[in-house]
């Protein structure tokens, strides 16, 4: 019976995944974009300091974000979150970011997410990747002092930027190899009758052996989402200097929950090493 149910099930997923297609349905917007418009809080309400920041994308598209100053002399962090929520559910990162490694971070979100304009595709944040390092640039921060930062869907968005603008150092947590290689895991099925009709790519595996910048890696061992074999294949196509730091217990969405002084340990050490590579930055 249970057999019966389950076979019953797919059909009527993937009959509804069809209509979706012939109807102009995009599967991107229901498999990858979970955008969220409501801002849950502000910086304010952790009693951190901040900007608000309007800027715009490559293209042209108005783009929100934030900039969380750190200590004089530290480097910035450029954030690129995930493909659900806003920056909004990112606080707690920020927080520790300037309470553990004293750095500034610039955070924002891709388009459709919380305040900022368009809709979300691939190409698009990859427009907004490049409108937030235009920013930078414009404040005064330079390569040697940048570090991209990106989390699941964010690690691909960072590593294309690290690909077109190579930052101090480039840092990826539950980074997948593609969008395919996830589809073919969570949805075998489906995938190989309608991964046709998903567009985004988010090629991390294929790109990541042409950036030739300082690496780190964190993934949970327990992530069920982006297992850590996923994260590993990444992390062996990549370039030396790199290091691959498993997070014990740690699902995709908890890492910071599991091992957190060993976590920032290692964080510290990657920051350190490259601010002592780094020239003495111009005043800002």
């Amino acid at each position: 019976m249970r057999r019966r149910l389950n076979k019953n099930l797919s059909r009527v997923l993937l009959m509804g995944l069809l209509l979706g297609i012939l109807f102009g349905c995009d599967m991107d917007q229901t498999f990858v974009f979970f955008p969220e418009s409501r801002l849950a809080a502000t910086p304010a309400d952790f009693g951190l300091p901040y900007d608000e920041v309007s800027f715009t994308a490559e293209d042209g598209v108005r783009l929100h974000g934030w900039f969380v100053p750190g200590t004089p002399d530290a480097p910035v962090i450029l954030f690129f979150h995930g493909n659900a929520g806003n920056i909004s559910h990112r606080i707690h990162n920020l927080r520790l970011f300037r309470e553990r490694l004293g750095v500034s971070v610039f955070i924002f979100d891709y388009r459709g997410y919380g305040r900022s304009d368009g809709s979300p595709s691939e190409e698009g944040t990859y427009a907004d990747a490049r409108g937030a390092l235009a920013w930078l640039r414009e404040k005064g921060w330079a390569a040697d002092h940048t570090i991209y930062f990106g989390r699941s869907l964010g690690a691909g968005v960072a590593t294309q930027l690290a690909l077109e603008a190579p930052p101090a150092g480039l840092v990826l947590e539950t980074p997948f190899p593609s969008i395919a290689a996830m589809g073919r895991r969570h949805y075998p099925g489906l995938y190989a009758v309608l991964g046709w009709s998903v567009r985004s790519r988010y090629d991390t595996l294929e790109k990541i052996g042409d950036i030739h910048v300082p690496l780190l890696i964190f993934q949970g061992s327990a992530d069920a989402i982006v297992p850590p074999q996923m994260a590993r294949q990444v992390f062996e196509a990549a370039n030396e200097p790199k290091q691959f730091h498993l997070i014990p217990g740690a699902g995709h969405n908890d890492t910071l929950d599991h091992g957190i002084e060993d976590y920032w340990r290692v964080w510290q050490e990657f920051v350190a090493a490259l601010v002592a590579e780094a020239p003495h930055p111009s005043s800002r």
